[in-house]
């Protein structure tokens, strides 16, 4: 058995750096203060390494979060993260792009997460979700392949107007199309990027209290660069022009390499996926 998971490791080792070199050529380590601030919780948000890494916490009188200063209706956004190292069920560790330009004058959410759902014991569970013109409910989860409180990995998603696809470690875990020509929402306001910790419970505990006596629980994050296009004072629909990297047309579907990790991990590590119990409300899980 032991023999299978090196073999295993080794191939998500080898499927990572494949995957993943065409955006590591692109990344750029910056101050979070260069394209960051700090939205709520700010006793609770502590800078390391001259602002190159962020530890936010949480105790029962709060958590924390920050979010991009900047809008972006198009790009490849990236956060390298490493979550708490204790039992912290029903503590949410997110990082997600939200809609918040035109809430004012009453226009619908859209979102884009990543959710880890407590450290509760493995496997390790992730939760994805896309919220599109207030329509959420498109929750998947999978399990991890590795202890994500143990080191930092890296969390992706490129969002362009043919797809959002959602990456850890450079491997494809789930793949949102855009089928807006057929009914089903599809995300395409103006979005910032966000990051937090904070109280989940009941929801992501399973129905079980926060053990507080462990509190602070502590996520920490680095890499704050931005591939993405901004809308500040522009039309976004220069946003999806191609001369831009990421909507490139080989950035419209897959390649050949990378749908045989998406199908593998599916095969291996989907454990729930909204289309199975809640389908017949959602058309895109006819399509697929």
């Amino acid at each position: 058995m032991a023999h299978l998971h090196k073999q295993q490791n080794l191939c998500y080792v080898t499927l990572f750096v494949a995957l993943t070199i065409i955006y590591a050529s692109k990344a750029v380590e910056v101050n979070f203060h260069q394209n960051y601030k700090v939205v709520w919780g700010n006793h609770h948000v502590f800078f390391l390494q001259n602002g190159r890494e962020v530890q936010l916490s949480i105790d029962k009188t709060s958590g924390a979060g920050f979010g991009s200063k900047l809008n972006y209706a198009s790009g490849f956004f990236q956060m390298r993260i490493k979550i708490p190292n204790k039992d912290s069920r029903g503590v949410v560790t997110a990082f997600y792009l939200t809609s918040t330009a035109y809430e004012h004058i009453g226009a619908k959410h859209d979102e884009i997460d990543f959710e880890f759902l407590g450290n509760n014991g493995k496997p390790y569970t992730l939760q994805t979700n896309v919220f599109a013109n207030d329509e959420g409910g498109r929750e998947q989860r999978h399990s991890l392949w590795f202890d994500p409180s143990i080191d930092f990995h890296i969390y992706g998603v490129l969002w362009n107007q043919h797809q959002i696809v959602f990456y850890v470690d450079g491997i494809p875990i789930r793949v949102f199309k855009n089928n807006s020509k057929v009914g089903v929402s599809f995300p395409s306001q103006q979005m910032r990027v966000t990051a937090s910790i904070w109280n989940g419970e009941p929801w992501a505990s399973n129905g079980k209290r926060i053990d507080w006596k462990q509190a602070p629980f502590t996520a920490h994050f680095q890499g704050f660069n931005i591939h993405g296009c901004q809308t500040l004072n522009r039309n976004k629909h220069v946003c999806y022009s191609p001369h831009l990297w990421w909507n490139d047309h080989k950035h419209w579907q897959l390649n050949p390499q990378q749908q045989k990790a998406y199908e593998d991990v599916r095969k291996k590590h989907l454990l729930y996926d909204y289309c199975s119990d809640r389908g017949e409300l959602h058309k895109e899980c006819q399509i697929n």
